[in-house]
């Protein structure tokens, strides 16, 4: 997989998605805050497995949490982190199967990316991608050619 890097100066708006799916479907979209870390690392665990709820647990521990969550009542729908893996990397994110297609990941990515842009980065970096068109059609992010050989390299697996 390769790592992709996107422009922070001109990401598009999120109001009008963000407004359709709280009147419509009752999704609230907003940063993570500490208490809520044993639910959502659980939750990741259970959708997306151990590597993914490692890197949750380090958004955890900045100040401000650096996650977003998505949510319907008590549920949770999705999320995005970054500064996890590395400074100025966006990522892990994901989103329930069942809620996939209704914008809730193009929204938790731009607020994770306007999150970046606001602690003074002009660019970010996506790490070790995997669907490369989603990243390229939402906010225009552009493959590093090379990175196959990216941070996750030498990542330790369970045999």
């Amino acid at each position: 997989m390769k790592d992709m890097l996107v422009r922070l100066m001109e990401l598009p708006e999120t109001w009008a998605l963000e407004a359709k799916l709280l009147e419509k479907e009752n999704i609230v979209i907003r940063k993570a805050i500490a208490p809520e870390k044993h639910l959502l690392t659980e939750w990741v665990n259970e959708q997306f497995g151990a590597y993914w709820k490692s890197e949750v647990e380090v958004a955890f521990s900045r100040q401000p949490v650096s996650c977003w969550i998505a949510q319907r009542g008590n549920e949770v729908l999705g999320f995005a982190c970054y500064e996890s893996t590395a400074r100025n990397f966006f990522g892990p994110t994901g989103t329930k199967e069942s809620e996939r297609g209704k914008g809730i990941g193009k929204i938790l990515l731009i607020k994770a990316l306007e999150s970046l842009k606001e602690m003074g980065y002009a660019y970010a970096i996506i790490g070790g991608v995997g669907p490369i068109e989603f990243y390229e059609k939402t906010v225009g992010a552009k493959v590093i050619e090379g990175s196959e050989r990216s941070i996750y390299q030498n990542l330790l697996r369970k045999p």
